[in-house]
């Protein structure tokens, strides 16, 4: 049994809750419970999409600092992968995901927060990477997500300071997409994962798996990789409902059931 992250499935939506208080900093216990909960959550016919959350107060502050120090650079080096995969995991799930940031996501809880699809932040949030006022860099994907997202020259100014930044400045920069009163986070969160509760499922995974995979590659690889997951849906048993109900009824009016 989880002791500190949690899978909740309500109507289609999965919620993976981080509750370590009281800041839910990610030990390497949160970090393995997170992995397991991200798996289940991938695996899981019942979830169409999910949720990340830290609670009402807070998302996460970080890595477990008493944990790293006194380790050597050895021991990192044995440990830094494993780390990055783990705070990164929830980018592995082939299904929708939007992180609900109440509060600081700082570090690694930034860092888990920028491997989803989606951010939708309290307006009292604060994020921020601030390794470098420990004499270290963020090694939980940080440097390279950040970048892709926001640009180098955002991800520099905030890794470089270690500022915070203000929900509002976070939104204008492209570091989360929408902002809301921290009461209305999580429901934000709903609203926005139920959209694709009885989407065509299959096709949901290969969209996303084209722009993650093709991003990371140059544009003729990307297009290739695009052709064969397209072509791929043409074995589903969603396409064949999605195309017969446009042509008999319409747009938007097929039932899919996600094989």
């Amino acid at each position: 049994m989880a002791e500190f992250v949690t899978l909740e499935v309500d109507a289609g939506i999965g919620t993976i809750r981080l509750h370590r208080p009281p800041m839910n900093a990610l030990n390497r216990q949160v970090q393995r419970e997170l992995v397991a909960a991200a798996r289940e959550a991938d695996e899981r016919d019942d979830v169409a999409a999910v949720i990340v959350y830290g609670g009402e107060k807070l998302f996460a502050a970080g890595a477990d600092i008493k944990e790293m120090d006194g380790m050597t650079a050895a021991e990192m080096d044995r440990l830094a992968l494993g780390l990055q995969r783990a705070i990164g995991v929830v980018s592995e799930i082939a299904k929708p995901t939007v992180a609900a940031v109440t509060g600081y996501a700082l570090g690694g809880g930034l860092e888990v927060a920028l491997s989803a699809d989606r951010r939708i932040a309290g307006d009292n949030a604060k994020l921020g990477v601030p390794e470098i006022q420990l004499g270290i860099i963020p090694g939980g994907g940080g440097t390279q997500r950040l970048a892709r997202l926001v640009g180098p020259a955002k991800a520099k100014q905030m890794v470089f300071t270690g500022r915070h930044v203000g929900a509002e400045d976070a939104l204008a920069m492209g570091l989360v997409d929408e902002v809301v009163a921290p009461d209305d986070v999580y429901e934000a969160a709903r609203r926005w994962a139920g959209q694709f509760v009885g989407a065509a499922g299959r096709a949901l995974a290969a969209a996303k798996a084209a722009i993650d995979e093709g991003l990371d590659t140059d544009l003729e690889s990307g297009l290739r990789i695009e052709a064969r997951l397209f072509a791929a849906l043409f074995t589903t048993e969603d396409q064949k409902i999605g195309m017969q109900s446009f042509v008999e009824n319409g747009p938007g009016k097929a039932q899919f059931t996600g094989r």
